[in-house]
């Protein structure tokens, strides 16, 4: 059976996909120059997020994922960021090959909000390998790829800020459900807002100016007592 190994050598945003993407470098090797005449490929990446340290703003982000700090050492699981496939192409001995990856930026995924909450450093990824390949000098043989293939690597979190900003520059982005995005549009249309932002801020503005300050005393004590205003 052929020996194979991994390793990733790099990752950047893909500035043309057309949605957010992020493209790793991957390098395959055949032990003993051996030929292949393809292989069939799947990656299942993992964020392994005890392997990293974390400063105070970023620790604070983190606490709906993985509880308070003083949990973490039980709590900080690995968090699943892709399973992706790939076909490689015809090789003796090593090549190098693109492994794209489309992401999303929905905050309800865990991979996303770890992401997110990141401000600088790596990001601790691991990769497990497994597959069909295609091998043989005089002839064809068909091998899988053990499931115990693997490749460590560390993703700058500026990879990912970066493709972020390609599709979504200066913006955050929420998913809601049907009803709740149906009653936003009618809201919308019966006040005539002229964007999303501007019927958000609407709503912000409301909910403000019916929500008593809460450094008014007298306000407080007529609240807790029921008393109206003179």
């Amino acid at each position: 059976m052929t020996e194979f190994s991994f390793a990733c050598t790099g990752v950047r945003a893909d500035r043309y996909a057309a949605g957010p993407t992020l493209v790793f470098r991957l390098r395959v090797t055949a032990a003993d120059n051996a030929r292949v005449h393809a292989l069939a490929l799947r990656c299942q990446i993992r964020i392994e997020p005890a392997r990293r340290g974390y400063e105070p703003a970023e620790a604070e982000g983190l606490a709906d994922l993985f509880g308070e700090r003083s949990r973490w050492g039980s709590s900080l699981q690995p968090v699943q960021f892709a399973q992706v496939s790939v076909m490689v192409p015809s090789f003796t001995g090593e090549i190098e090959t693109d492994l794209v990856v489309p992401c999303t930026y929905d905050m309800e995924i865990a991979a996303t909000r770890y992401l997110n909450a990141l401000t600088e450093g790596e990001v601790p990824l691991l990769m497990l390998f497994s597959g069909t390949a295609f091998t043989g000098d005089a002839g064809f043989r068909i091998e899988p790829v053990p499931w115990d293939r693997e490749a460590a690597f560390r993703m700058p979190v500026a990879a990912w800020r970066e493709m972020v900003e390609q599709h979504f520059p200066g913006c955050g982005w929420i998913r809601l459900p049907r009803d709740t995005m149906d009653a936003l549009l009618a809201y919308r249309s019966r006040r005539a807002l002229p964007s999303w932002e501007a019927t958000l801020k609407a709503l912000l503005d409301a909910s403000a100016a019916a929500d008593p300050p809460a450094s008014d005393p007298f306000r407080a004590l007529t609240g807790t007592t029921g008393r109206t205003d003179p």
